[in-house]
């Protein structure tokens, strides 16, 4: 483990916000144990800092520990027509899909050009294109802060939902690896939206080449300014900053897309709240704005801070539920600010 660094936050996250923190980085899990068990027993609050890309930090910065995770390594084991990959949290989250898909692995193509590490995904849930990372997660090992042990936890235990998990709102939990199970193919799983379905030109359902369903998914992702690019201001974000609400069909105005969510609700499409709330591509100031290609990010132009986001996504926020009696939340963590 390094000695500790005073850093600026803001270097680290794909927003490029966030002030001033010390910050140590940890090599190995067993580094990340025992800096986690140290800060919580000095009584220091706790920031884990993977690739930055879910993050939004206060412009005072983080007066704790923060630790960053630089964890790395892979294990894989053959399990009949699957294979189990064990997975440290600091691996790359894109390059693992790119490994899985060249591997004919099937599994994670549609979660393709996702910024960030293997260890954030089950916080999240992270999910796109129809697929979650739920769909393929076996267990997960963490470090449970509340006995000082680690500990592993099934795919039942980890409490999945719609872009969360028992892991999101709880700092009882640090992820150390993860363990997937993808299936031996040189197909993807039934592609499930419909917009990737149009893209590869099949019905959804359908299957398609590993190698094409990965090209499609990062082509959307960029089109919407959701692939990572320094020069591209629109990619300076935190990718989808509100979540699509889920909620009783008779609330979903009129035109708005929605989908099933089970137990008699729906999700309803938080770009079309947004963009019909009279937030378009685009809106804002010199320092923060809507994204030029996606109502659903809120990008950083350059010279922003984090109350200048802040204040524009409670505009956002405000307007959405003004006109159509629908509160959007955040999906982003927020650190030392609140909506």
């Amino acid at each position: 483990m390094t000695t500790p660094q005073h850093i600026r936050l803001a270097d680290y996250t794909t927003m490029r916000l966030g002030g001033p923190s010390r910050m140590v980085t940890a090599g190995t899990a067993d580094e990340l144990a025992d800096a986690v068990r140290e800060a919580d027993d000095a009584g220091s609050p706790v920031l884990l800092l993977g690739g930055g890309s879910n993050l939004v930090i206060a412009d005072d910065g983080f007066a704790g520990a923060t630790i960053r995770i630089a964890t790395a390594g892979e294990d894989r084991c053959d399990d009949g027509d699957t294979v189990l990959l064990d997975l440290a949290a600091g691996e790359n989250w894109d390059d693992l899909v790119a490994r899985t898909v060249d591997d004919g692995l099937s599994g994670l193509e549609c979660l393709s050009g996702i910024p960030g590490l293997v260890g954030a995904t089950p916080v999240q849930n992270v999910g796109a294109y129809g697929a979650e990372i739920a769909d393929v997660l076996e267990a997960v090992e963490v470090l449970d802060r509340s006995a000082g042990s680690v500990v592993t936890m099934g795919a039942a235990d980890c409490g999945f939902g719609y872009r969360t998990s028992v892991f999101k709102h709880s700092r009882q939990y640090v992820v150390l690896s993860v363990r997937l199970r993808l299936t031996r193919s040189p197909l993807s799983a039934p592609i499930r939206y419909a917009e990737l379905a149009r893209t590869l030109g099949v019905q959804p359902g359908e299957r398609a080449p590993l190698g094409e369903v990965r090209a499609a998914v990062v082509g959307l992702r960029r089109s919407k300014g959701m692939v990572l690019d320094p020069d591209d201001h629109d990619t300076w974000s935190a990718g989808s900053f509100f979540t699509n609400p889920i909620v009783p069909p008779q609330a979903v105005p009129d035109g708005a897309p929605a989908y099933d969510a089970g137990d008699g609700l729906v999700k309803a499409s938080a770009a079309w709240l947004i963009d019909h709330a009279g937030f378009q591509k685009g809106y804002g100031n010199d320092r923060v704005s809507l994204s030029t290609k996606h109502t659903l990010a809120l990008t950083n132009r350059g010279g922003a801070s984090t109350e200048d986001l802040i204040a524009l996504a409670r505009e956002v926020r405000d307007g959405v539920q003004g006109r159509f009696a629908i509160e959007l939340t955040p999906e982003p963590l927020l650190i030392g600010c609140r909506l």
